[in-house]
Protein backbone atom coordinates (compact mmCIF):
# COMPACT_ATOMS: atom_id res chain seq x y z
CA UNK A 1 0.00 0.00 0.00
CA UNK A 2 1.52 3.57 -0.87
CA UNK A 3 1.77 5.73 2.22
CA UNK A 4 2.12 9.55 2.20
CA UNK A 5 5.36 9.56 3.03
CA UNK A 6 6.01 7.29 -0.37
CA UNK A 7 3.88 9.99 -2.43
CA UNK A 8 5.68 13.07 -0.68
CA UNK A 9 9.28 12.03 -0.44
CA UNK A 10 10.33 14.81 2.24
CA UNK A 11 6.49 16.63 2.25
CA UNK A 12 7.80 17.73 5.68
CA UNK A 13 10.33 19.55 4.82
CA UNK A 14 8.27 20.78 1.92
CA UNK A 15 5.71 22.22 4.13
CA UNK A 16 8.35 24.01 6.56
CA UNK A 17 9.38 25.52 3.66
CA UNK A 18 5.64 26.44 2.20
CA UNK A 19 4.47 27.34 5.86
CA UNK A 20 7.76 29.81 6.29
CA UNK A 21 6.58 31.40 2.90
CA UNK A 22 3.05 31.49 3.61
CA UNK A 23 2.87 32.60 7.65
CA UNK A 24 6.64 33.85 8.12
CA UNK A 25 9.68 32.05 9.75
CA UNK A 26 8.48 33.01 13.09
CA UNK A 27 5.09 30.96 12.90
CA UNK A 28 4.83 27.83 15.03
CA UNK A 29 4.28 24.66 13.93
CA UNK A 30 2.08 21.95 14.99
CA UNK A 31 2.65 18.93 17.05
CA UNK A 32 1.85 16.77 13.90
CA UNK A 33 4.60 18.71 12.09
CA UNK A 34 6.97 18.79 14.59
CA UNK A 35 6.70 14.56 15.03
CA UNK A 36 7.12 14.53 11.38
CA UNK A 37 10.26 16.99 11.35
CA UNK A 38 11.83 14.43 14.29
CA UNK A 39 11.24 11.47 11.73
CA UNK A 40 12.81 13.06 9.33
CA UNK A 41 16.27 13.92 11.23
CA UNK A 42 15.98 10.73 12.93
CA UNK A 43 16.07 9.28 9.26
CA UNK A 44 18.51 11.16 8.04
CA UNK A 45 21.16 10.92 11.40
CA UNK A 46 20.15 7.01 11.17
CA UNK A 47 19.46 6.06 7.85
CA UNK A 48 18.02 2.50 8.49
CA UNK A 49 19.65 1.32 11.42
CA UNK A 50 17.95 2.89 14.15
CA UNK A 51 20.28 2.97 17.59
CA UNK A 52 19.23 0.65 20.37
CA UNK A 53 16.01 1.26 21.53
CA UNK A 54 14.93 3.84 19.24
CA UNK A 55 12.00 3.21 16.67
CA UNK A 56 12.03 0.85 13.78
CA UNK A 57 11.63 2.12 9.98
CA UNK A 58 8.22 0.24 10.14
CA UNK A 59 7.31 1.91 13.88
CA UNK A 60 8.43 5.25 11.99
CA UNK A 61 6.39 4.62 8.78
CA UNK A 62 2.94 3.42 10.89
CA UNK A 63 3.73 7.08 12.91
CA UNK A 64 3.55 8.61 9.82
CA UNK A 65 0.73 7.05 8.68
CA UNK A 66 -1.21 7.91 12.19
CA UNK A 67 -0.08 11.11 11.69
CA UNK A 68 -1.98 11.79 8.53
CA UNK A 69 -4.55 9.25 8.90
CA UNK A 70 -7.25 11.94 9.67
CA UNK A 71 -6.54 13.05 6.44
CA UNK A 72 -7.91 10.42 4.18
CA UNK A 73 -12.06 9.53 3.23
CA UNK A 74 -13.94 6.58 2.95
CA UNK A 75 -13.78 6.80 -1.17
CA UNK A 76 -9.71 6.68 -1.56
CA UNK A 77 -9.46 3.99 0.73
CA UNK A 78 -12.30 2.06 -0.61
CA UNK A 79 -11.89 -1.26 -2.78
CA UNK A 80 -13.33 0.55 -5.95
CA UNK A 81 -16.98 -1.17 -7.49
CA UNK A 82 -15.12 -3.21 -10.56
CA UNK A 83 -13.50 -5.29 -7.93
CA UNK A 84 -16.30 -5.74 -5.42
CA UNK A 85 -17.30 -9.29 -5.16
CA UNK A 86 -21.18 -9.53 -4.19
CA UNK A 87 -23.74 -12.00 -4.81
CA UNK A 88 -27.64 -11.39 -6.20
CA UNK A 89 -30.32 -11.76 -4.22
CA UNK A 90 -32.30 -14.67 -6.02
CA UNK A 91 -28.81 -17.41 -5.22
CA UNK A 92 -29.21 -20.20 -3.69
CA UNK A 93 -28.17 -21.55 -0.67
CA UNK A 94 -25.52 -23.83 -2.49
CA UNK A 95 -24.39 -21.49 -5.23
CA UNK A 96 -23.82 -18.63 -2.10
CA UNK A 97 -21.46 -21.24 -0.19
CA UNK A 98 -19.33 -21.60 -3.57
CA UNK A 99 -19.56 -17.90 -4.04
CA UNK A 100 -17.54 -17.41 -0.23
CA UNK A 101 -15.39 -20.49 -1.19
CA UNK A 102 -14.48 -18.74 -4.48
CA UNK A 103 -14.25 -15.19 -3.08
CA UNK A 104 -12.37 -16.59 0.14
CA UNK A 105 -13.56 -13.37 2.23
CA UNK A 106 -16.04 -13.31 5.56
CA UNK A 107 -18.60 -11.05 4.39
CA UNK A 108 -20.06 -10.15 0.83
CA UNK A 109 -22.17 -7.83 0.16
CA UNK A 110 -26.17 -8.86 -1.63
CA UNK A 111 -27.47 -6.94 -4.21
CA UNK A 112 -31.09 -6.77 -6.13
CA UNK A 113 -31.14 -5.85 -9.71
CA UNK A 114 -27.67 -4.19 -10.20
CA UNK A 115 -24.28 -3.77 -7.40
CA UNK A 116 -26.39 0.16 -7.59
CA UNK A 117 -28.72 -1.79 -5.65
CA UNK A 118 -27.35 -3.73 -2.28
CA UNK A 119 -29.90 -4.46 0.28
CA UNK A 120 -27.60 -6.04 2.43
CA UNK A 121 -24.56 -8.73 3.28
CA UNK A 122 -24.32 -11.89 4.39
CA UNK A 123 -21.51 -13.09 7.26
CA UNK A 124 -19.74 -16.69 6.37
CA UNK A 125 -20.60 -17.31 9.95
CA UNK A 126 -24.17 -17.14 9.56
CA UNK A 127 -23.56 -20.07 6.57
CA UNK A 128 -21.99 -22.12 8.49
CA UNK A 129 -24.30 -22.44 11.23
CA UNK A 130 -27.11 -23.07 8.63
CA UNK A 131 -24.89 -25.99 7.31
CA UNK A 132 -24.55 -27.31 10.48
CA UNK A 133 -28.11 -26.55 12.13
CA UNK A 134 -31.03 -27.74 10.03
CA UNK A 135 -32.89 -25.15 12.16
CA UNK A 136 -31.84 -22.60 10.65
CA UNK A 137 -32.97 -20.13 8.00
CA UNK A 138 -30.89 -20.60 4.50
CA UNK A 139 -32.79 -17.96 2.30
CA UNK A 140 -30.65 -15.10 1.35
CA UNK A 141 -33.48 -13.02 2.94
CA UNK A 142 -33.37 -15.19 6.88
CA UNK A 143 -29.42 -14.60 6.40
CA UNK A 144 -29.04 -11.03 5.86
CA UNK A 145 -27.75 -8.62 8.07
CA UNK A 146 -27.29 -4.60 7.56
CA UNK A 147 -23.85 -3.09 6.39
CA UNK A 148 -23.01 1.07 6.81
CA UNK A 149 -23.98 3.18 3.58
CA UNK A 150 -20.97 5.87 3.93
CA UNK A 151 -20.61 9.07 1.81
CA UNK A 152 -17.19 8.71 -0.18
CA UNK A 153 -16.58 12.19 1.36
CA UNK A 154 -16.50 10.46 4.87
CA UNK A 155 -13.46 10.41 6.90
CA UNK A 156 -11.69 7.28 8.33
CA UNK A 157 -11.70 8.30 11.91
CA UNK A 158 -15.69 9.02 11.77
CA UNK A 159 -15.72 5.74 9.45
CA UNK A 160 -13.79 3.69 11.93
CA UNK A 161 -15.47 5.28 14.76
CA UNK A 162 -19.23 3.90 12.87
CA UNK A 163 -17.63 0.46 12.66
CA UNK A 164 -17.06 0.42 15.94
CA UNK A 165 -20.30 1.82 17.64
CA UNK A 166 -22.74 -0.28 15.56
CA UNK A 167 -20.06 -3.25 15.37
CA UNK A 168 -20.47 -3.67 11.44
CA UNK A 169 -17.06 -4.41 10.11
CA UNK A 170 -18.00 -3.45 6.04
CA UNK A 171 -19.35 -0.57 4.80
CA UNK A 172 -20.59 0.42 1.31
CA UNK A 173 -19.57 3.74 -0.32
CA UNK A 174 -22.31 5.82 -2.25
CA UNK A 175 -21.52 8.56 -4.24
CA UNK A 176 -23.55 11.77 -4.61
CA UNK A 177 -26.76 9.85 -6.37
CA UNK A 178 -26.80 7.13 -4.25
CA UNK A 179 -24.81 4.65 -6.41
CA UNK A 180 -22.26 2.27 -5.23
CA UNK A 181 -19.08 3.45 -5.46
CA UNK A 182 -16.71 1.07 -3.27
CA UNK A 183 -16.41 -1.34 -0.40
CA UNK A 184 -14.60 -0.43 3.24
CA UNK A 185 -13.95 -3.37 5.31
CA UNK A 186 -12.30 -3.05 9.30
CA UNK A 187 -9.13 -3.75 7.63
CA UNK A 188 -8.71 -1.66 4.80
CA UNK A 189 -8.98 1.03 7.57
CA UNK A 190 -6.12 -0.22 9.47
CA UNK A 191 -4.40 -1.20 6.72
CA UNK A 192 -3.81 2.88 6.50
CA UNK A 193 -1.84 3.18 9.48
CA UNK A 194 0.01 -0.54 9.79
CA UNK A 195 0.08 -1.02 5.89
CA UNK A 196 -1.11 -4.04 3.69
CA UNK A 197 -1.81 -6.93 6.16
CA UNK A 198 -1.76 -10.23 4.68
CA UNK A 199 -3.38 -13.56 6.02
CA UNK A 200 -2.80 -17.23 5.50
CA UNK A 201 -5.17 -17.77 3.00
CA UNK A 202 -4.25 -14.57 0.77
CA UNK A 203 -2.89 -15.68 -2.75
CA UNK A 204 0.31 -13.28 -3.34
CA UNK A 205 -0.40 -11.12 -6.26
CA UNK A 206 1.24 -11.18 -9.48
CA UNK A 207 3.20 -7.67 -10.00
CA UNK A 208 1.66 -4.85 -11.46
CA UNK A 209 4.64 -5.05 -14.29
CA UNK A 210 7.05 -8.11 -15.00
CA UNK A 211 9.83 -8.67 -17.87
CA UNK A 212 8.84 -12.19 -19.01
CA UNK A 213 11.57 -12.22 -21.27
CA UNK A 214 13.52 -9.98 -24.00
CA UNK A 215 10.78 -8.33 -25.71
CA UNK A 216 7.58 -9.78 -23.59
CA UNK A 217 5.93 -8.42 -20.59
CA UNK A 218 3.11 -9.13 -18.82
CA UNK A 219 1.17 -5.92 -16.69
CA UNK A 220 -1.67 -5.90 -14.23
CA UNK A 221 -4.30 -3.96 -16.39
CA UNK A 222 -4.75 -1.35 -14.31
CA UNK A 223 -1.01 -0.10 -14.69
CA UNK A 224 -1.27 3.62 -15.38
CA UNK A 225 -0.13 4.37 -19.03
CA UNK A 226 2.39 6.91 -17.67
CA UNK A 227 4.60 4.35 -15.63
CA UNK A 228 3.99 1.93 -18.87
CA UNK A 229 5.19 4.56 -21.32
CA UNK A 230 7.83 4.98 -18.78
CA UNK A 231 9.63 1.72 -18.02
CA UNK A 232 8.48 0.03 -21.69
CA UNK A 233 7.81 2.44 -24.22
CA UNK A 234 7.36 6.23 -24.89
CA UNK A 235 4.75 5.56 -27.82
CA UNK A 236 2.20 3.09 -25.53
CA UNK A 237 -0.34 6.35 -25.52
CA UNK A 238 -4.24 6.66 -26.10
CA UNK A 239 -6.02 8.60 -28.44
CA UNK A 240 -8.69 9.00 -25.67
CA UNK A 241 -7.33 11.49 -23.24
CA UNK A 242 -10.19 9.47 -20.98
CA UNK A 243 -7.86 6.08 -20.89
CA UNK A 244 -5.62 6.37 -18.68
CA UNK A 245 -4.53 2.64 -17.71
CA UNK A 246 -3.63 -0.53 -19.84
CA UNK A 247 -6.99 -2.28 -19.41
CA UNK A 248 -8.81 1.28 -20.76
CA UNK A 249 -6.76 1.34 -23.57
CA UNK A 250 -6.90 -2.48 -24.88
CA UNK A 251 -11.12 -2.63 -24.07
CA UNK A 252 -11.04 0.61 -26.33
CA UNK A 253 -8.78 -0.93 -29.25
CA UNK A 254 -10.45 -4.03 -28.91
CA UNK A 255 -14.15 -2.39 -28.54
CA UNK A 256 -15.05 -4.75 -25.58
CA UNK A 257 -13.48 -7.37 -23.11
CA UNK A 258 -11.06 -9.33 -25.69
CA UNK A 259 -11.66 -13.59 -24.64
CA UNK A 260 -8.21 -14.78 -22.81
CA UNK A 261 -5.66 -15.38 -25.74
CA UNK A 262 -7.41 -12.74 -28.08
CA UNK A 263 -4.60 -10.14 -29.28
CA UNK A 264 -4.87 -6.62 -30.35
CA UNK A 265 -2.17 -4.91 -32.03
CA UNK A 266 -1.44 -0.73 -30.98
CA UNK A 267 -0.12 1.36 -33.99
CA UNK A 268 3.07 1.60 -32.03
CA UNK A 269 3.13 -1.94 -32.66
CA UNK A 270 2.99 -3.29 -29.91
CA UNK A 271 0.68 -6.12 -29.68
CA UNK A 272 -1.46 -6.99 -26.79
CA UNK A 273 -2.82 -10.12 -25.21
CA UNK A 274 -5.30 -10.89 -23.08
CA UNK A 275 -4.09 -13.48 -20.28
CA UNK A 276 -6.46 -13.23 -17.66
CA UNK A 277 -10.59 -11.42 -18.07
CA UNK A 278 -13.74 -12.26 -17.18
CA UNK A 279 -17.28 -11.10 -18.49
CA UNK A 280 -16.77 -7.83 -16.60
CA UNK A 281 -13.50 -6.69 -17.06
CA UNK A 282 -9.44 -6.99 -18.21
CA UNK A 283 -7.43 -8.52 -14.91
CA UNK A 284 -3.96 -9.22 -17.21
CA UNK A 285 -2.40 -8.19 -20.14
CA UNK A 286 1.07 -9.88 -22.25
CA UNK A 287 2.74 -7.35 -23.87
CA UNK A 288 5.00 -8.10 -26.96
CA UNK A 289 7.43 -5.85 -28.95
CA UNK A 290 7.43 -5.06 -32.69
CA UNK A 291 9.11 -7.12 -34.61
CA UNK A 292 12.81 -6.43 -34.70
CA UNK A 293 12.74 -3.79 -32.21
CA UNK A 294 14.47 -4.61 -28.46
CA UNK A 295 12.73 -2.55 -26.13
CA UNK A 296 13.67 -0.93 -21.96
CA UNK A 297 14.37 -3.72 -20.03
Amino acid sequence: MATRHDQDGGGSRLWRGMRALIFGEDSEPTLREEIEEAIDEAEESQGSHPVAGDLSPAERQMLRNLLHFGERTAGEIAVTRGDIMSVPSDISFDQLVRAFADAGHSRLPVYADSLDEVIGMIHIKDVFEAQVDPARERSVKGLLRNPLFVPESMGVIELLARMRAERVHLAIVVDEFGGTEGLVTIEDVVEVIVGDIEDEHDIEEAGMLTLLEDGVWEADARIELEELQSAVDPRLTAEDDEVDTLGGLVFLMAGRIPANGECVRHPSGWTFESVDADPRKIIRVRLHAPDGQRPRG
